[in-house]
C-alpha cells in the first residue's frame, strides 16, 4: 500500500503519534506519511494524531483517555488508575492514556485493531498502518524472516513480528508506558478476562446464547449480514431477523472449488424472508483482487483475495456488516483435533494444535529443506511463547486459535478491508457472549451437536436446511478464480520473483516454475493451493518492495551449510 491508496478511515479512525520524548520533527514525518490527520492531543512526551476529532472517553484534572476502536467506552468519566486493560477488554478497543507520571498507548484485549510500532532511542512512534512507519526505518530495510516463516507456513505472523525488523505490532492486552517520574519505557503484557477468569461449565444452553446474541445486536438497526452455507451466519442472520431488525444478505464464492455457500444461502435467505444478492466474482480480474487485498492487509496474511470486490461494495452499502467472527473455535471447535483434545502433556497439546493450524503438505514438497527446518523451528517458538499464558488454561485449546489465527489471519477482512470505511459488528466477542460460549465444554460442542442446539433454539426451519459444515454432502464443483488462466499468469510471475531467494522452495517447485504457467494447474488441491497463494503473496511483496530492502540472504543458508 503506497501513500495515495489508504482505506477511507470513515467508521474507525486513522490515528498515529508518540509516546517518550519524541522528536517534533520526527512526528511531523510521520503524520506527512500517512493519511491526513490532525493534532488530537499535544503534551509533554505524549501525542495524538487521528484522521477525525476524538473526544476523550475520560478526563480528569491532569489525566485525558482516548480510544478509537469500532465500540469504544462512554464519555465523561473520571479515569481510574491503570483502567486501560478493562477498556480494552470490553470494548475491543486501542487507545491512549496521558497520566500526571505515567503515558499508556495500549491495545484491545485480542488486539483486533492495530497497533504499529517503532522504537526510537527512548521515544516510540505509532500508526495503525505499517506503511507510514516506514518512512522512519532505517533504509534499506531489514527483512524479518520470523515473520515470513509464519506467514508461509500459518498464513499469518505471530508475536509483535511484521515483515520489517524495525516495525513491531503490539500484541493483545498490552501496553506500552512511559514512565515521566523514572524516564524509562516498559512494555507491560495483561491477562485479558478470559484469561484471568478460567470458565466452568455453567450449564449454558442454546436459547441462553440465542438471547445474548440478541443483547449484543440490539444497538444496531440497519444491518447487512453476509450469509455463507455454515452455521455462524444463519445463526446471525436468524437474530437478526427474529429481532425485527432491517437486514440485508448478500453471498458470494469463497473460491474454494465449491458454490454450496451460494445454494445453500439461497435456501435460508428464502427461509427468512430477507433480501439476497448474488456478489459475482470476475476471473480474470483475480490478480487485481489479490494484489489490492494484499496491499491493503500490507502483505500480513496470503487470506482474503476472494473478499476483496465483497468489501469494496459494502464501503458503499450504507450499513454495519454483522461477521461471525471467532465463531468456529468457540462453537464449533474448528481445528480443534480430537490428537490436541486426549494429549497426555501440555507440550503434546501444542504440538496437535500447530500441525492442525498449519498449512499440510501439499502434493508435492514445496520448501527446500533448510528453508522448511528452519521455519519449523521458528514457528513452534514462537507459536508457544504467543500462547505462553494459556498453557494448563481450561480452554486453552479454543483460545489459543482465538489469539493466534483468529486475530492475525481470519480478522483481516472485516477489520482492514471493511472497517475502516463501514463498521464490523463481531456479535459472538461480545463479552457476556464470549464467556458463556466459552464456558460450554469440549465435549458438548464435539461433532457440532451443541452448535446445532444453538441453531434449533434461533430459528429449528433454518438449523434444517443444508450446511457446508455437515460432512459428506454434495459438491457442486465450480473452477477456481486463483488458478484460472488470467491468475495463472500472475502467479507465475510473482513465483519466480520468490524463487530469487536462495534455498527458499524444493527442485520440485523450482521444476514447476520453470514449466512455466500451466504447470500451476496442478495446484488444486486444499494444501497445495494454500501454499501456493502464500508464495505468491511473498512474491508480490518482494515486487512492491525490492528497491528499498536490503540483503536477502536467508537465514537458513548458513544453517545448510552447516
Amino acid at each position: 500500500m503506497r501513500k495515495g491508496e489508504w482505506p477511507r478511515f470513515q467508521a474507525r479512525p486513522y490515528v498515529c503519534g508518540a509516546v517518550g520524548p519524541f522528536e517534533q520533527a520526527t512526528l511531523n514525518l510521520l503524520a506527512q506519511a500517512g493519511p491526513d490527520v490532525q493534532a488530537v492531543h499535544t503534551a509533554p512526551e505524549a501525542a495524538l494524531l487521528a484522521s477525525a476529532p476524538l473526544t476523550p472517553y475520560a478526563t480528569g484534572a491532569r489525566t485525558t483517555a482516548y480510544a478509537w476502536g469500532g465500540r469504544t467506552p462512554e464519555t465523561g468519566g473520571e479515569p481510574r488508575a491503570n483502567a486501560w486493560l478493562r477498556v480494552g477488554e470490553t470494548y475491543e478497543t486501542p487507545g491512549l492514556v496521558d497520566e500526571p507520571d505515567t503515558v499508556i498507548l495500549h491495545t484491545g484485549g485480542l488486539g483486533l485493531v492495530d497497533v504499529y510500532y517503532l522504537q526510537d532511542g527512548d521515544a516510540v512512534y505509532f500508526s495503525s498502518l505499517i506503511e507510514p512507519l516506514l518512512a522512519l526505518a532505517r533504509r534499506p530495510y531489514e527483512v524479518n524472516w520470523e515473520a515470513w516463516a509464519a506467514i508461509l507456513t500459518l498464513t499469518y505472523p505471530l508475536l509483535e513480528d511484521t515483515p520489517y525488523r524495525q516495525i513491531r505490532r503490539l500484541p493483545g492486552a498490552t501496553a506500552l508506558t512511559w514512565s515521566r517520574r523514572e524516564r524509562r519505557l516498559r512494555v507491560d503484557r495483561r491477562a485479558p478476562r478470559w484469561v484471568r477468569e478460567e470458565p466452568v461449565d455453567r450449564g449454558v444452553t442454546g436459547g441462553d446464547l440465542v438471547a445474548l446474541l440478541h443483547d449484543a445486536l440490539k444497538p444496531y438497526d440497519r444491518v447487512l449480514v453476509p450469509v455463507s452455507g455454515g452455521y455462524d451466519s444463519r445463526l446471525l442472520a436468524s437474530v437478526a431477523v427474529a429481532g425485527k431488525m432491517d437486514v440485508e444478505s448478500w453471498t458470494t464464492s469463497p473460491d474454494d472449488g465449491l458454490d454450496n455457500d451460494i445454494d445453500f444461502a439461497r435456501y435460508i435467505t428464502r427461509e427468512l424472508g430477507i433480501p439476497h444478492r448474488i456478489m459475482p466474482q470476475d476471473p480474470a480480474a483475480y490478480p487485481r483482487e489479490a494484489l489490492w487485498a494484499a496491499r491493503r492487509l500490507e502483505f500480513l496474511t496470503s487470506h482474503h483475495a476472494w473478499y476483496s470486490p465483497f468489501a469494496r461494495e459494502v464501503h458503499g452499502a450504507g450499513r454495519a456488516l454483522v461477521d461471525g467472527l471467532a465463531g468456529g473455535p468457540l462453537m464449533k471447535n474448528f481445528l480443534i483435533t480430537a490428537d490436541a483434545v486426549g494429549a497426555g502433556t501440555g507440550a503434546s497439546r501444542r504440538e496437535a494444535l500447530l500441525k492442525a493450524l498449519a498449512t499440510g503438505e501439499a502434493h508435492i514438497p514445496v520448501l527446500g529443506e533448510a528453508a522448511a527446518a528452519w521455519m519449523d523451528d521458528r514457528v513452534r517458538a514462537a507459536f508457544t511463547r504467543a500462547t505462553s499464558m494459556l498453557h494448563g488454561h481450561r480452554a486453552e485449546l479454543p483460545l489459543s486459535v482465538l489469539h493466534t489465527r483468529t486475530v492475525r489471519g481470519i480478522a483481516r477482512s472485516p477489520v482492514n478491508l471493511v472497517g475502516p470505511e463501514a463498521t464490523p459488528v463481531f456479535p459472538f466477542l461480545h463479552p457476556e457472549f464470549f464467556d458463556a460460549a466459552l464456558s460450554v465444554p469440549v465435549a458438548r460442542k464435539e461433532g457440532g451437536k451443541f452448535y446445532r442446539e444453538v441453531l434449533r433454539a434461533a430459528n429449528p426451519r433454518v438449523a434444517a436446511l443444508p450446511s457446508t459444515n455437515t460432512p459428506l454432502l454434495p459438491n457442486r464443483r465450480v473452477p477456481l478464480r486463483s488458478n484460472g488462466p488470467v491468475a495463472r499468469e500472475w502467479n507465475h510471475r510473482m513465483l519466480v520473483k520468490a524463487a530469487q531467494i536462495p534455498g527458499l522452495m524444493s527442485p520440485q517447485m523450482l521444476d514447476v516454475i520453470a514449466g512455466g504457467p500451466d504447470a500451476l494447474t496442478a495446484f488444486g488441491s486444499w494444501n497445495s493451493r494454500f501454499w501456493l497463494r502464500a508464495l505468491v503473496a511473498f512474491g508480490a511483496w518482494l515486487t512492491d518492495y525490492e528497491d528499498v530492502l536490503g540483503d536477502l540472504t536467508p537465514p537458513w543458508t548458513s544453517r545448510s551449510a552447516e
